[in-house]
């Protein structure tokens, strides 16, 4: 153990500040290396990926470890390019101090703004580099005037003592309460409290040097350790914890497809071999800790409070996204000889490393999209593509990606009702400032709604992008309160709440839209051109036409001016061409992402996109109530009249009770008042329409197991069922589909897919059938989805029993995990697995009751109809012969 000092130093700039450039200085001066690397040589020994060092920019953080004096150092060099910014914020979060580079020729631009702003949101202490004074034609002290007017008045150029100088003493005392109490009373300001404003985070020593020249350097380390005397180690929200430790992480990459986990420790201290758990959940053993420096490492068995390290062996869920958010997304193109879904897989393993790219699937036009933030890191993309997984790709046209909020508070309800099951949610909509994201509450209390199904609840919100009804967009900047809901004792399971919470938000955005509450939001960038004086007005007039806005207008001595402000991403993205054009090439843009503000040309948007809700199969807004023992589907502009709960906004008036008890009568299954209604309405609804009132004995088809399948069930955990099928097993074991084998196979498989679809969908659970492929030569697995059901085939060399036995293993913990096999090996491995067995004579009935139990209902509900229809008719006609008489 060592008593030396631990601190964590982030080097930010905007891109070619010449932060890269710094970073090889101050190992260099600390002896780390041997000679200055060199960006534009691919030499830097912080850019340790090839592509870096090909395009001579920071794609990915980079670490290193410098010794100084009485503290270890680390040292985390960012990406400056926007399009990476990201991964900048992603770092921020492990940082104890932050060392901002400013280009002494371009001054603060437009990212180094937005840097600053995140340093003090995050109350980081900064000590500012001034680059490039080599060719810089601003003296200090015009350049400590900028510093201070853009990023604040705490900015100061201290002398070798850390003394502030009698003409900034004044402006510095004005950035920090204690400060100013001291200048008040004594006239000056103390070397003692100068370093613990800075400690605070309120006061900002400026250095100048040139790094490449190495001037300036040594002056700006023994200032660096003066100032960073009284900082402290920042313990950040951990996300991850042990036994006797608990830690941040902050990105997720690979190695040879094993996954790194790169994190802080906080508290205590992380040893290999210990358990780490996320939100309670294991997610495995540490292996191997490492410290990297560069492209090398050193293994270490354990590390203290304070140490910015990377882990083997956890199954680590992604990094926050931060506020960053890409503003454009597009399809990606990929060669034929690629199947989709192998690509897929691919982009998933790079979205657990880049959270932002939001990789879906299209089903309407069967193909990948992603997230992205500009062209340079679609470059990057297709580089990583091509170096990892071995294939070229392409991108299609470029899209903005819009979103949608709401402007006032709407109440949305949803109700989930087909037989057996029972759920219904009722939320509060209500609008955020902008960049708010999606934020959860609960207005209800538990005595109406138990905790754990509020909890659902809340998962379900969170748990996947909700879209908009204007343009199919998602959502955002909407608070979601839970304003009541309802559970059934003994029919309700987890997946009849995310029915009802789904429903109860696409019906409160339906509302939305038909009050004309919707707005429709798009990206907007906060731009800096640099351009010519007799190019100001041709400027100020395009970005008038673009819908942009101006913030300020700088004119310098060289006869160049700076145009600041922000604009829709829509519009200035194809300007950076018009701009060299009519410049000569002397003209620069610079944006960055400023957030989603309202649509400048929304109606013309929303017309172009032409989207349906009625007509997008993904969204349901309707509600489904039991009737007569069957479901029944009631448009979201009707359902709220059958909802079986009251619930009202703080403030609204309670609706009276007499009014639930109208809504419970036209639905045969009103709530009553407790479980024990709902049971009654239950056996009602079983037993309608038969003349002897009796209720119908009847064997549900999960009751057809054997005795001691049924035990495990009831003991277990009530998890969502997964069914896994052993194909061939089934088919020659199922007289029909044996005989239909021998006339063709793939028919016989074809035939059980589509058996298992209506089992499915009756049973409402996550189903597999499996087909053996091991003998076909060169076969690489591969699944499809059919009629809900996951399809797969095993790859070379792989039996169905081996990957059936392993996917029953991997998803215990998750489901209730049932194999449908007669194959007494597999049986056995499977019980040791704690999964449970079904033969294929007992799956058979279970198929068979699963049909009886579909046929019977489509049998009610066509006698309902017939009824319904015939109280129409002499309803008719005793109108008529009223009217007669």
């Amino acid at each position: 153990m060592t008593d030396r000092k631990k601190l964590t130093i982030g080097i930010l700039a905007h891109v070619d500040s010449g932060k890269t450039t710094l970073s090889e200085a101050l190992l260099f001066k600390g002896g780390v290396i041997k000679k200055q690397g060199r960006v534009d040589s691919g030499s830097a020994f912080m850019d340790r990926q090839e592509m870096e060092r090909k395009r001579g920019i920071t794609i990915f953080f980079g670490q290193a470890e410098l010794p100084l004096k009485s503290m270890d150092v680390t040292i985390i060099d960012t990406p400056g390019h926007v399009d990476f910014s990201a991964e900048t914020e992603r770092v921020l979060n492990v940082l104890d101090c932050a060392i901002l580079v400013v280009s002494a020729r371009d001054g603060v631009q437009s990212h180094t703004v937005t840097l600053w702003r995140l340093l003090r949101e995050m109350g980081i202490p900064t000590i500012i580099f001034v680059n490039k004074m080599d060719i810089s034609i601003s003296s200090r002290e015009e350049i400590i005037d900028e510093l201070r007017r853009t990023l604040g008045d705490g900015c100061f150029a201290p002398d070798c003592n850390g003394e502030i100088s009698e003409k900034e003493i004044e402006n510095v005392a004005s950035s920090d309460e204690l400060l100013l109490e001291e200048y008040f009373n004594s006239g000056s300001l103390s070397k003692e409290e100068v370093l613990k404003a800075t400690a605070s985070g309120n006061v900002f020593p400026c250095f100048f040097g040139s790094a490449l020249k190495m001037e300036g350097i040594d002056e700006f380390i023994d200032g660096f350790i003066m100032f960073a005397g009284m900082i402290k180690t920042r313990r950040p929200l951990h996300d991850i914890s042990g036994g006797e430790f608990s830690a941040k992480t902050f990105k997720i990459t690979r190695e040879k497809q094993e996954k790194l986990t790169h994190l802080k420790v906080t508290s205590g201290m992380i040893r290999v071999r210990d358990s780490v758990f996320h939100n309670g959940e294991d997610i495995g053993r540490i292996n191997q800790i490492r410290i990297y420096s560069g492209e090398k490492y050193r293994t270490v068995t354990e590390a203290c409070e304070g140490t910015v390290c990377t882990v083997t062996g956890l199954n680590t869920v992604p990094a926050d996204t931060g506020g960053i958010q890409p503003v454009m997304a597009c399809s990606v193109i990929l060669p034929e000889t690629v199947k989709a879904h192998d690509a897929l897989m691919n982009f998933k393993e790079l979205e657990e490393e880049e959270p932002g790219l939001n990789v879906t699937w299209n089903e309407e036009y069967e193909e990948i999209r992603l997230s992205l933030m500009g062209t340079v890191q679609m470059e990057v993309l297709q580089g990583i593509v091509r170096e990892r997984f071995g294939f070229d790709i392409e991108f299609g046209e470029e899209k903005i990606r819009y979103k949608e909020t709401v402007s006032q508070d709407v109440k949305g309800a949803g109700h989930f009702e087909p037989l057996r099951h029972y759920a219904e949610v009722h939320l509060l909509l209500e609008p955020l400032e902008p960049g708010s994201g999606i934020r959860t509450g609960s207005l209800c209390d538990e005595d109406s709604l138990d905790r754990n199904w509020q909890r659902l609840i809340t998962t379900h919100i969170e748990e996947k992008e909700h879209r908009g009804p204007l343009t199919g967009s998602p959502v955002t900047d909407i608070k979601f309160s839970i304003l009541g809901g309802r559970a059934h004792g003994k029919h309700t399971e987890g997946g009849d709440f995310r029915q009802a919470t789904y429903r109860a938000i696409a019906q409160a955005l339906r509302k939305s839209k038909r009050d004309g509450d919707m707005i429709l939001l798009e990206p907007w960038y906060k731009f800096r051109i640099d351009v010519p004086m007799d190019s100001v007005g041709r400027v100020m007039a395009d970005i008038r036409r673009m819908s942009g806005e101006f913030d300020e207008t700088r004119i310098f001595s060289a006869g160049n001016a700076v145009i600041e402000g922000r604009a829709p991403v829509s519009e200035i993205k194809s300007y950076p061409g018009q701009l060299a054009a009519f410049t000569g090439g002397r003209g620069q843009l610079t944006c960055e992402y400023d957030g989603y503000f309202p649509c400048h040309n929304s109606e013309e948007v929303i017309d172009e996109i032409s989207y349906d809700p009625d007509s997008d199969s993904s969204i349901h807004s309707d509600s489904i109530f039991c009737v007569h023992g069957a479901g029944r589907s009631v448009p979201w502009y009707e359902s709220d009249d059958m909802m079986h709960v009251s619930c009202c906004s703080p403030g609204e008036a309670e609706i009276p009770e007499a009014e639930y008890v109208r809504r419970e009568c036209r639905s045969s299954s009103g709530p009553g008042n407790d479980d024990e209604n709902l049971m009654r309405i239950f056996d009602r609804n079983l037993s309608a329409n038969r003349k002897d009132g009796k209720k119908k004995p009847r064997v549900a088809a999960r009751e057809i197991e054997s005795k001691a399948t049924h035990a495990k069930r009831t003991a277990a955990e009530k998890l969502p069922e997964f069914l896994i099928v052993d194909g061939y097993n089934i088919i020659f074991a199922w007289e029909e589909l044996k005989e239909l084998a021998k006339v063709n196979i793939d028919s016989a498989g074809d035939a059980l897919v589509e058996i298992m679809g209506n089992y499915r969908g009756y049973r409402e659970c996550r189903a597999a059938v499996v087909f053996d492929a091991y003998k076909v030569s060169g076969g690489r697995r591969h699944s499809e989805n059919r009629h809900g059901i996951e399809v797969v085939f095993t790859k070379e060399d792989e039996t169905a029993d081996t990957y059936i036995e392993r996917t029953a293993y991997e998803a215990r913990k998750s489901y209730t995990v049932r194999v449908a096999t007669s194959d007494r090996l597999e049986q056995m491995i499977t019980r040791g697995n704690n999964a449970m067995v079904i033969s294929a004579a007992d799956f058979r009935k279970e198929v068979e009751q699963v049909e009886l139990c579909i046929k019977e209902a489509l049998e009610r509900n066509n006698r309902k109809n017939k009824i319904e229809h015939r109280n129409t008719i002499n309803i008719r006609k005793g109108g008529k012969n009223e009217e007669k008489n």
